[in-house]
């Protein structure tokens, strides 16, 4: 069945056009692109008022499954993605077992074609179990069809071994997804080392738990050739080892989560778990490099690291609890309301950090616009409602959030998938 999207306007990024419009989808394809349209047999979806959006591209979600389903499952996740307009999610492998040989790629990434609304791309451990001992089956994942590897939730301490594993993905042409934190510094930190800390009585970790892993994983890359993508960089010193990175011509990309570009630790109210994520919430100088960062195509994503936790674990103090907070159902609502509204980022700045630079990096050439002939991946976006952020509407299993109750502007008002409306909103 076609299906029409009337009178909305149409965002392509790969272009840099906004432009009123009518789009007409068929088979999965965008077909026809063009300022009225007539098609007596389509769907209509009335976009009045609303932009056209290629479906965002999250390339940074934990799906918990196998092993953790209790925190989440690839169908959860996959509605939670589809309802915050994601159309594609990169799992993190740090399941139960982590996802470390082709055999467990293959079969998560078989259950997810099944099981998820959205597109699931599952990456490989860098190294067996996430134990930093030994390396994973790196070639037997990329020939199985894994685009990128990654420790997520630590780093490879051994930069011997790390270096290891770098030119064999680089060999495989895959992306090195990097979690920078050397773990021999966090001490026993669960927020920002400072004032804030102090008044709440909790143990700090410093941006150099950070800095100094960029550092190093950024000069390794060099060493190497492989292409390395930062995951959630919340420091201003990480921005600028990028943007010298960039200048130097080294391949690094980098991505900047919501919560980094809009809190701090001093919005932390009190011995609240719903705040702690690794790593932290930093500074107010931090945040305005990372939104400057975001500004000066510098940061070149921003993705969510969407993390959910049983309601127990979180409901601990900051010291027991685990870090992470969810992000998929509120990300193009907080980075429209925090960045394109006050104009820091225009509307195609925002199809671009959330929709083409993903396609790019993963070398998506059917994804991330919204032009003839590309994958029906859409989202019909509206800016002009606001509401409240409500915990309790999340799909999500995960309701860990700092940011309920928040006041934003946009929502998804339907999302396609491969041309078929998998969201729409009631």
């Amino acid at each position: 069945m076609q299906i029409l999207i009337r009178n909305g306007q149409v965002v392509d990024p790969a272009a840099g056009t906004v432009q009123k419009a009518d789009v007409l989808v068929e088979e999965g394809k965008i077909l026809r692109i063009a300022p009225e349209i007539r098609e007596e047999e389509a769907r209509v979806l009335e976009a009045e008022g609303c932009y056209v959006l290629p479906g965002f591209i999250d390339l940074h979600v934990h799906l918990r499954d196998p092993g953790l389903e209790y925190k989440e499952t690839l169908a959860t996740g996959g509605q939670a993605a589809v309802k915050g307009g994601v159309t594609t999610v990169v799992a993190m492998p740090n399941t139960l077992p982590p996802i470390d040989d082709r055999e467990k790629y293959k079969t998560v990434t078989e259950r997810a074609a099944k099981e998820s609304p959205a597109h699931v791309l599952q990456l490989g451990a860098v190294t067996r179990g996430q134990k930093g001992e030994e390396l994973s089956d790196i070639e037997g994942m990329a020939h199985a069809g894994c685009v990128g590897l990654s420790e997520d939730g630590k780093s490879v301490m051994n930069a011997s071994l790390y270096r290891q594993a770098m030119k064999i993905a680089r060999d495989q042409g895959m992306t090195v997804f990097a979690h920078c934190e050397d773990i021999n510094m966090v001490e026993g930190g669960v927020m920002n080392a400072d004032e804030n800390a102090k008044r709440l009585g909790m143990k700090g970790i410093t941006n150099s738990v950070e800095d100094v892993i960029v550092a190093r994983d950024i000069l390794l890359a060099k060493e190497t050739g492989v292409k390395l993508h930062l995951c959630h960089c919340s420091t201003a010193d990480s921005v600028k080892m990028v943007e010298l990175a960039k200048k130097a011509g080294l391949p690094v990309t980098a991505e900047v989560c919501p919560h980094h570009f809009i809190l701090t630790s001093g919005d932390i109210p009190g011995d609240d778990a719903d705040y702690k994520m690794n790593p932290p919430l930093r500074s107010r100088q931090d945040v305005e490099e990372l939104r400057r960062g975001l500004r000066e195509g510098i940061m070149d994503v921003i993705a969510t690291d969407h993390a959910p936790h049983g309601a127990k674990e979180k409901q601990q103090s900051m010291a027991k609890a685990p870090f992470g907070i969810v992000g998929l159902e509120t990300s193009a609502a907080l980075t429209y309301t925090e960045l394109v509204k006050p104009g820091i980022l225009s509307i195609l700045d925002m199809a671009d950090k959330m929709s083409a630079g993903p396609a790019r990096i993963l070398g998506l050439s059917d994804k991330g616009s919204v032009a003839e002939g590309k994958t029906a991946d859409l989202v019909v976006f509206d800016p002009g409602k606001c509401y409240k952020i409500d915990r309790e509407t999340f799909v999500s299993k995960g309701k860990n959030t700092p940011f309920h109750g928040r006041e934003v502007w946009g929502e998804v008002r339907y999302t396609l998938v491969d041309g078929q409306v998998v969201y729409e909103k009631n």
